[in-house]
């Protein structure tokens, strides 16, 4: 069975600049950082690319877990790379990776030379691998004014030097889908995003004990180390640190509203579960969730488990605790975020729950 862990989330970001694009061209001042934004005719609906929320959670798995396995960088001109090899490092397996290493003369040489490879995984032939974890960009559910700030730096002697930044008030709303089968499974066929094995990495993995399908190309993890770095995973998520601009403005990036379940198909179920009011504040949709559970029950194999901070967006909530009062809802398990992410950790880690990592 194709399982996968299928969310949405919100970030609630009361005054912030969580994801910044550098020095806006033009500004009254020479160093003024502007934020990144979806411009449109409604307005300005600011984001987090799904590039800087993967490396927030990189950075906290590395710091939240002494056993998670984070994988050496390495950088060839303009070119960077990790080692890509996910029986070794979690990383690789979890976030994906594409490795082809320059053949000029230049590069091998340097690479040689190089004392700090020393435990570099020899590469024979371009390795990709296609992430499991997915995640969307995150954007403002309606479109909002973003603020100019301006600062001065007074401290030293002389004329005061200027400074400005933007930051906004938004909650912003992002997917994730975790794909169980992937995690832990690695390929050897010649495909694009499916090689993620060259013949060095292939011997590593039998010399490892890894399991092979020879019909399927693959080998596999123990279940043991699979779930492991799938549990660590969702822990880093309960305990998510990152941002841009955080010594000023100190958002906390942890979702106040996570909802999550384990799904038979990739596609997003909850999408529209949450939206924005005409006065452009946040609408949790009971009807979509109704839907959603309705539509796709067959496909729904577990729990609907429902993060929601309490004191943030409190008459919302009133909605979804009446409504997991009734039959339609009874899936619904309502509790702080924290809360919902060990408690699928806990569903996942259920002995007759392994075969949604097969």
């Amino acid at each position: 069975m194709m399982a996968f862990v299928t969310g949405l989330m919100l970030i609630d970001a009361p005054a912030s600049a969580l994801n910044n694009l550098g020095n806006i061209p033009g500004a009254r001042t020479d160093n003024t950082v502007g934020v990144k934004a979806i411009r449109t005719k409604d307005g300005s609906f600011p984001y987090v690319s799904a590039q800087a929320f993967r490396y927030w959670l990189r950075m906290t798995l590395q710091c939240l877990h002494k056993d998670w396995q984070a994988a050496p960088v390495f950088r060839e001109e303009k070119v960077a790379y990790t080692d890509a090899n996910p029986i070794k490092y979690w990383d690789d397996d979890i976030f994906g990776y594409m490795r082809a290493p320059s053949k000029k003369a230049s590069a091998v040489e340097k690479r040689e030379s190089d004392a700090s490879r020393e435990s570099e995984t020899p590469t024979t032939d371009t390795v990709t691998r296609v992430s499991p974890f997915r995640v969307s960009t995150l954007v403002s559910l309606a479109p909002v004014h973003i603020v100019e700030d301006f600062g001065v730096m007074s401290r030293q002697d002389g004329d005061p030097v200027p400074h400005e930044h933007q930051f906004y008030r938004a909650t912003l709303k992002g997917l994730f889908s975790l794909d169980l089968s992937a995690c832990g499974t690695f390929s050897y066929r010649h495909k694009t995003g499916f090689r993620n094995l060259d013949d060095v990495r292939k011997e590593e993995a039998v010399k490892a004990g890894l399991i092979e399908n020879k019909d399927e190309k693959t080998f596999r993890l123990p279940y043991d180390q699979r779930i492991e770095r799938i549990a660590e995973l969702f822990e880093g998520l309960a305990h998510l640190e990152g941002g841009a601009k955080l010594t000023l403005h100190y958002t906390d990036v942890v979702p106040a509203l996570v909802i999550m379940a384990v799904t038979r198909g990739g596609n997003h179920i909850f999408g529209h579960v949450v939206g924005a009011t005409t006065r452009g504040t946040p609408e949790f949709k009971v009807d979509s969730l109704k839907e959603a559970l309705t539509v796709f029950g067959d496909e729904i194999v577990s729990d609907v488990y429902i993060g929601w901070v309490r004191g943030y967006l409190d008459e919302e909530r009133a909605k979804l605790e009446e409504f997991a009062r009734t039959p339609d809802g009874q899936k619904a398990r309502i509790c702080h975020p924290r809360e919902a992410y060990l408690a699928m950790i806990k569903e996942l880690k259920k002995p007759a729950n392994r075969d949604w990592l097969s």
